[in-house]
């Protein structure tokens, strides 16, 4: 199944992957769904030569999508830092396509020259965790309660992973709180 750049042609189906995640809940911390002027703005600051989105086509048909997206723009010392995000179709889940967005998203990175990539995922989404885990992504941080969902409340897991090592103690990251 080809990935390839997304373009606007592919907002409406975008969109839709993205509010069938909202509407199914604890997959995404927007509660309503997003219309196509919230789309197209999201869009437009994903700049494919820095943070792209890409789509997972199958017969035409956007089955899933994956993005890099600034974290903290404007802050110059985060300026090789992103986070990724990927959305599959319910209907085609297990089939492999979460594994390859992720893969493919995580080459884009490389080819950008970023150093650290991460993904935030809410507490019980099991299927994101293991897919991160399997994907060499290890837990970086958890925030507890910080997601009120139909009542609800469920934390974040920070999952990350480190692309290029800039000599921090022989490649090791140093950690202290």
């Amino acid at each position: 199944m080809p990935l390839r750049l997304a373009t606007v042609d592919d907002l409406d189906r975008i969109d839709a992957i993205y509010n069938q995640a909202i509407a199914h809940g604890f997959c995404t911390a927007h509660l309503h769904p997003l219309g196509p002027e919230e789309r197209a703005a999201w869009f437009a600051r994903h700049d494919p030569a820095t943070h792209p989105v890409y789509v997972n086509v199958e017969d035409e048909a956007v089955l899933g999508w994956t993005s890099l997206s600034a974290y903290r723009p404007g802050r110059e010392a985060l300026q090789d830092v992103a986070e990724l995000s990927y959305y599959v179709d319910f209907d085609h889940h297990r089939r492999g396509i979460g594994t390859r967005l992720v893969g493919r998203m995580e080459q884009a990175a490389r080819a950008r020259d970023l150093r650290v990539l991460f993904a935030i995922i809410i507490e019980g989404n099991a299927g994101s965790i293991a897919l991160l885990r399997d994907a060499g992504f290890e837990p970086w941080g958890y925030l507890p309660e910080v997601v009120r969902h139909r009542g609800e409340t469920r934390g974040q897991l920070y999952l990350g992973k480190v692309l290029r090592y800039s000599g921090c103690r022989s490649g090791q990251t140093q950690r202290t709180l």
